[in-house]
């Protein structure tokens, strides 16, 4: 079972790094989704799906995988770019 860890971005409705400094494990799905023919609803047969484990650190994370046997995939954050705005520049 392969897993990623990776550290989630902001979303576009948070101004702030709240939730950014936290490292995630989420597991690749093994099969992929299939429309239910009564209800039409997406389903899945992969209930690891649905497993999010958070961690303070990368190595925290990477200790769980070896420690349980999981193979794993880190990917790394995207740099921040830094966006610096007068107060002049709101009246362009």
């Amino acid at each position: 079972m392969q897993a990623r860890i990776y550290q989630p971005a902001k979303t576009a409705m948070q101004s702030g790094r709240f939730n950014t400094r936290k490292w995630v494990l989420e597991f690749e799905p093994e099969k992929g989704r299939f429309v239910e023919p009564l209800m039409g609803w997406t389903g899945s047969v992969n209930t690891q799906g649905q497993v999010r484990l958070k961690f303070p650190t990368k190595e925290a994370a990477i200790a769980y995988c070896e420690r349980n046997g999981l193979s794993y995939q880190i990917i790394p954050p995207q740099p921040r770019m830094p966006r610096i705005q007068s107060y002049a520049e709101n009246f362009r």
